[in-house]
């Protein structure tokens, strides 16, 4: 390292492409600094800033027993279709997410502990 404060024989124009190729020797300072910027960048970037948001899963087979299958359907896929068209639209939606043809018998819903906000949907299919 010269008196600058620049590594010897670098440039602005080279210093920029050995920082881009990470062009450094393991145990030098400059390798240092460049992983120091790469974790700051990991754990300071918020996630917004990449879109990438936890999803849960809406549609998930909870158990199978004698050909029966219960399956969890998440409450925004259900909730604004009427009672009486809800197991056709549970079946449809559980063909579109698995590629199961199961026929659904019946669909209830998941209720919180007071009984006043609907949290899932459960359907029932037949063998």
């Amino acid at each position: 390292m010269t008196e600058t404060g620049t590594l010897p024989g670098a440039s602005s124009g080279s210093l920029l492409k050995r920082l881009i190729f990470w062009d450094f020797p393991r145990a030098t300072w400059p390798y240092d600094v460049v992983v120091g910027l790469i974790l700051i960048f990991i754990f300071a970037t918020p996630r917004w800033w990449f879109h990438d948001q936890p999803k849960e899963a809406s549609v998930v087979l909870m158990s199978s027993l004698h050909g029966t299958n219960r399956v969890f359907i998440a409450t925004e896929l259900l909730d604004k279709t009427p009672d009486d068209s809800r197991p056709a639209k549970a079946q449809a939606l559980i063909r579109q997410r698995t590629g199961k043809s199961w026929h659904v018998v019946r669909v209830e819903p998941i209720r919180d502990e007071a009984e006043q906000e609907i949290k899932g949907f459960i359907a029932y299919t037949a063998p």
